[in-house]
């Protein structure tokens, strides 16, 4: 009987979590919708200011990068700012339950339409052997975040997967302020990143 409760108890809680989760992506889903395309390429510049200034871009020498959709955190002028340091950049495909990343040279003629309507490389050059080697740095999305660090994603698991599979990739996580809680539900296997960079600061 206590087994039994035991198990009922963590099902409970596992389904608190999902349905906190879900509230907070629909409320973060409606703020972004929310802002003009004004508003949103003004924070990203605030954004890409302090990525630019921490140690973990300066001495990356290839960037693993989204492409944000939907009024994500932009990374277009992220890309470009890379390439114009000097530095490799690779952005990712979804392939079936898996994520892969593949190096691009030109934001309008590498990338198509690809999953849920996201701008995805093509298969071209493979760049997930880099993501093993000093100096890889993963720049990734998220729907919100709290001050532990803490992250709630799309619910795909991609990012959970590829870290745990690329252990020895350098992370910062790209949100606007209003994505940033006080708390969010966490899982144990979640994984971190390093940074988080809003328009205002960066919490690590």
């Amino acid at each position: 009987m206590i087994w039994n409760g035991s198990v009922k108890e963590t099902e409970t809680a596992q389904e608190e979590s999902r349905l906190k989760k879900k509230a907070i992506r629909k409320e973060v889903r409606l703020l972004r919708a929310g802002c003009s395309d004004e508003e949103i390429h003004a924070m990203s510049l605030k954004v890409l200011a302090h990525v630019l200034e921490t140690e973990e871009y300066r001495e990356a020498e290839t960037l693993f990068v989204y492409v944000d959709c939907k009024h994500e955190t932009e990374t277009s002028d992220l890309i470009r700012r890379a390439w114009a340091d000097g530095k490799s950049v690779a952005v990712p495909r979804v392939l079936g339950q898996e994520m892969k990343f593949f190096y691009i040279h030109s934001l309008e003629t590498d990338l198509e339409d690809g999953y849920f309507g996201i701008r995805e490389p093509y298969e071209k050059e493979p760049a997930d052997e880099a993501a093993d080697r000093p100096g890889s740095l993963m720049v990734m999305p998220g729907v919100a975040f709290d001050e532990a660090r803490h992250r709630i994603g799309y619910g795909g698991g991609f990012y959970d997967r590829y870290l745990e599979a690329h252990p020895g990739l350098d992370t910062i996580a790209l949100a606007f302020e209003f994505q940033v809680k006080e708390e969010v539900p966490f899982e144990p296997f979640d994984i971190l990143p390093g940074k988080i960079v809003t328009e205002k600061r960066v919490i690590s």
